[in-house]
């Protein structure tokens, strides 16, 4: 079994994927984009991949939802990771040393604190978390510095100068598990979809209007611009219930006669009890 992720060993993704898959037989597959891996899940290359949808601290993750309208795919399943950022450097480096600290855009911006802290500490965007580690490594550099996980630290032989800076006690990442086969698990209690409503008065209202009148429990909204149109926005949602249910179908029968665009993502087991 192939399972794919963003990154390289040490990333968070990589920490999604031993957490969905424990106990398991698997062959990691790591990534330098997504679009690849969703190719590669499409065309059955790869069996599963791990998508990294939204934090805790900065929100959505649009560069990933965005991509789910437009492959065959389906998500079956969903882990949430705490995200502990650490201040890594070559052993023996001293915090006085550090002039550049390297990760990924999306973990810098959750540090912001740090380089508040240390001013002659300044960010640089890297392509990914732990990449940036195994970067400073191959520079053999005292004055640069990586934001990455414990795990990152400890494959590549780093040393940890600061454990959990990250600005948030409660900073968590939220993955999605994608398969090309429509296998929703027994268990499955969260369905995730894309809408757009029409452009006329009450139209967003009269869709949220079908869940509440069915007793259905919305735990997400999102709007995002439709690429290609001018101020034109669709909304991703996330709801309780199974694609099983009698009222979810009937939801959902209404959402097409009340939608321009409905796409259904996937329905799972919620990774935390929201409801």
């Amino acid at each position: 079994m192939r399972v794919g992720y963003q990154g390289v060993n040490g990333a968070f993704s990589e920490a999604a994927v031993k957490m969905l898959f424990e106990g398991r037989d698997y062959e990691e597959v790591g990534y330098s984009d997504f679009i690849s891996m969703f190719r590669d899940v499409e065309d059955g290359t790869l069996d599963y991949a791990v998508f990294p949808v939204e934090n805790t601290t900065t929100g959505i993750i649009a560069r990933t939802y965005d991509h789910f309208q437009h492959y065959d795919v389906h998500i079956v399943g969903e882990a949430v990771v705490p995200i502990r950022e650490c201040l890594i450097a070559i052993p023996g480096t001293a915090i006085e040393d550090i002039r550049e600290v390297y990760s990924h855009p999306e973990a810098l911006s959750q540090c912001q604190a740090l380089f508040e802290t240390y001013p002659d500490m300044k960010p640089h965007a890297h392509e990914d978390t732990a990449l940036s580690v195994s970067y400073i490594k191959d520079l053999g550099d005292k004055t640069k510095a990586a934001l990455a996980s414990e795990l990152a630290a400890e494959t590549y032989g780093m040393e940890i100068l600061i454990k959990a800076v990250q600005d948030s006690d409660v900073n968590m990442t939220r993955f999605f598990l994608v398969t090309k086969r429509g296998e929703y698990p027994e268990d499955a209690d969260k369905v995730s979809i894309r809408m757009v409503t029409g452009h006329t008065p009450g139209s967003l209202f009269n869709a949220l209007g079908v869940f509440a009148s069915l007793n259905i429990n919305v735990l997400k909204l999102e709007s995002r611009p439709i690429y290609g149109r001018v101020f034109e926005y669709c909304f991703y949602l996330d709801f309780a219930g199974s694609l099983k249910d009698p009222d979810v179908q009937e939801a959902l029968r209404r959402l097409h006669y009340d939608c321009v665009e409905l796409n259904v993502f996937g329905n799972y087991k919620a990774a935390m009890d929201y409801m």
